[in-house]
């Protein structure tokens, strides 16, 4: 794949205001669970942004996942793990399975799952510690040094993006591989996907191929009422396995 533009760290001057102390931080996080709340039930007052808008000029990272080419190997969840060194019995990046259809006629599907990256992210909104934050570039990070494990970000987050690391006591989560993307590298799940069904990039560039499978592909996203607007888009979905799965292994 084309190596991708640089992105840099943005350095809006409220995301350096001091943290807070633990019973100010409760106390602001349940005002941002009510906000996040808010933009659950889709009411945020954010203003969108349409998917394959590239009238911007500012990077904006995203992932595209072509359900036809998935065989549900799951090397992309064994690379995030040896990658960034994630811990046993949780995941930054999984595949779901759910088997769908009649006793007669099952069918399988494979729905690989990780962070968002949403373009109006309700983690960010829910953290009382301002741990959770956006960058320029659309990705969602979390500033280890500044949480206090209170889990509202994961509690806000509808797509259970988020996990309680248990070594650290923090909550951790798919970060776009930004150490490696910061050095013109794709993430790791993107590199070893057999398939190459993950194709990674810039959607404000127009020549990039994430920008053109999302203009020319039927793309799909999880539960685009809520108005996260996602930046992981799907081809070939099922919309069950999308919805409401039957049953999930």
């Amino acid at each position: 794949m084309k190596a991708q533009e640089r992105s840099k760290v943005p350095k809006p001057g409220a995301e350096h205001r001091q943290p807070l102390g633990r019973r100010e931080a409760l106390k602001a996080g349940a005002l941002g669970a009510i906000g996040a709340l808010g933009t659950l039930t889709g009411h945020a007052k954010a203003a969108k942004t349409p998917a394959g808008d590239v009238s911007g000029t500012k990077t904006r990272y995203a992932m595209v996942i072509d359900l036809r080419r998935c065989v549900g190997c799951h090397a992309c969840s064994v690379a995030c793990k040896s990658e960034n060194s994630v811990p046993l019995g949780v995941w930054r990046s999984w595949v779901k399975q759910v088997e769908r259809g009649t006793r007669s006629n099952i069918q399988r599907h494979f729905l690989p799952r990780l962070c968002n990256h949403c373009e109006h992210p309700p983690c960010v909104e829910a953290c009382p510690t301002r741990s959770a934050y956006k960058r320029d570039d659309g990705v969602v990070l979390v500033r280890e040094e500044r949480c206090i494990g209170c889990k509202l970000c994961m509690a806000a987050c509808p797509y259970d993006a988020r996990f309680f690391h248990p070594d650290k006591k923090i909550v951790n989560k798919c970060t776009f591989c930004v150490h490696r993307v910061d050095k013109d590298v794709v993430p790791a799940c993107v590199n070893t996907c057999q398939g190459k069904a993950r194709t990674f990039g810039d959607l404000n560039d127009p020549s990039s191929q994430v920008a053109t499978l999302v203009a020319r592909e039927n793309v799909q996203v999880l539960k685009p009422s809520l108005g996260t607007e996602p930046r992981v888009f799907y081809i070939g979905a099922d919309a069950g396995v999308m919805g409401h799965p039957r049953k999930e292994l």
